[in-house]
């Protein structure tokens, strides 16, 4: 398979993790003979600094052209970077907003799975570590709160700010059918997430979850509110499997999972559209206090990259290769820093660049 592949490397440790990424795919190319072929573009923080907007039209038009994209990370420091004292909608995330927009985006997972290896990582108590978990987070990407109109007034002589929260019946419908599908290759067992006890826009998901529910006999379907999901994913995350929810829930309850599975350096995600296009990137966030001192965790960037081969190349083979070559790794006691335990013994503390050399150097057929 000859797999074109538009790469942003963005911001902070991002050009870091995504060079490990690419080595590892072009590893998986080698072993079972595919070529893949990278381009290069800019957005973020980076593109302000090249072209005074974070997301350019030929940005996005080169990412239209590839089979997939893949991405590290967007933006600095709130309050200490330049790029925010820019007005909202001209700062790096408004490039990445605008950007799953443009290519119709509207499907985000991200798989929380505790690696038995990093149950010491795990901040809940030892019980639940022991048990471990593994669940998948499906979050509508591109309505809501965040896409709303939005605006900032005097009334009365006091500043107002107004965001619209809004929800069409297309669009949880095709999100509601992305998780039950999810589901039915899971343990069919799916956790709708809501607000219905306050919010309207709660109760029309709900109503529709439950219609496309009647298509999935096989699924159990639950709903829940968010505060109590909040609540139930520290005290037993292992009872969820797939969870699915509207975009601002989904932004935070999804960064609650990334701590409980130990660190935001091991955690994946991929945002897809209706047909087998999709971006992939890691779930954490830029760490520019630590950019280019080669010791960031790519292998969150790695995993990412295996969830572009199974969900846009249908590459299975490929996608288990590279996520049991992660496995391997953590097995043989291979750790970045922010998973290394001092205490435990028979550890090896590597770099960036030298995690990237050993999942490529495991991957196998």
């Amino acid at each position: 398979m000859n797999v074109k592949i538009t790469t942003i490397p963005g911001d902070g440790i991002g050009p870091e993790i995504v060079r490990e990424a690419v080595k590892v795919l072009n590893k998986v190319g080698e072993v079972f003979g595919h070529e893949f072929t990278f381009e290069e573009v800019l957005m973020g923080g980076c593109s302000i600094d090249a072209y005074g907007v974070p997301l350019t039209d030929e940005t996005i038009e080169k990412c239209k052209a590839a089979q997939a994209v893949l991405m590290g990370s967007i933006g600095g420091k709130v309050g200490q970077s330049k790029w925010y004292e820019l007005p909202p909608e001209k700062r790096p995330e408004a490039g990445l907003l605008k950007l799953r927009k443009s290519l119709g985006l509207f499907c985000n997972l991200r798989p929380a799975h505790l690696y038995p290896e990093l149950k010491k990582a795990c901040p809940l108590r030892e019980s639940i570590a022991e048990q471990g978990f593994d669940v998948m987070m499906v979050r509508e990407l591109t309505g809501g709160l965040y896409f709303g109109a939005r605006k900032t007034e005097i009334v009365d002589g006091e500043e107002v700010a107004i965001d619209t929260l809004e929800y069409h019946d297309y669009e949880i419908r095709r999100i509601a059918k992305k998780a039950f599908e999810i589901a039915m290759k899971r343990g069919r067992k799916l956790t709708s997430v809501d607000k219905a006890n306050v919010l309207d826009s709660s109760r029309l998901w709900r109503k529709i979850f439950a219609e496309v529910s009647a298509d999935y006999p096989e699924v159990q379907l639950e709903n829940a509110l968010v505060d109590s999901t909040a609540m139930q994913l520290v005290r037993n995350p292992g009872q969820f499997d797939v969870v699915a929810t509207e975009n601002m829930f989904g932004d935070i309850l999804s960064d609650e999972m990334a701590e409980i599975a130990g660190s935001l350096g091991m955690l994946p995600s991929a945002s897809l559209r209706e047909d087998s296009f999709g971006l992939y990137e890691p779930s954490g966030g830029s760490a520019p206090d630590i950019a280019g001192m080669n010791i960031a965790n790519p292998l969150a960037t790695i995993l990412s990259a295996a969830m572009l081969l199974r969900y846009s190349l249908n590459l299975t083979d490929e996608a288990d290769a590279i996520e049991n070559a992660v496995s391997s790794a953590l097995a043989q006691g291979f750790r970045t820093g922010d998973i290394m335990d001092e205490d435990e013994n028979g550890l090896t503390r590597l770099h960036t660049d030298e995690m990237g050399d050993k999942i490529a150097e495991l991957i196998r057929k």
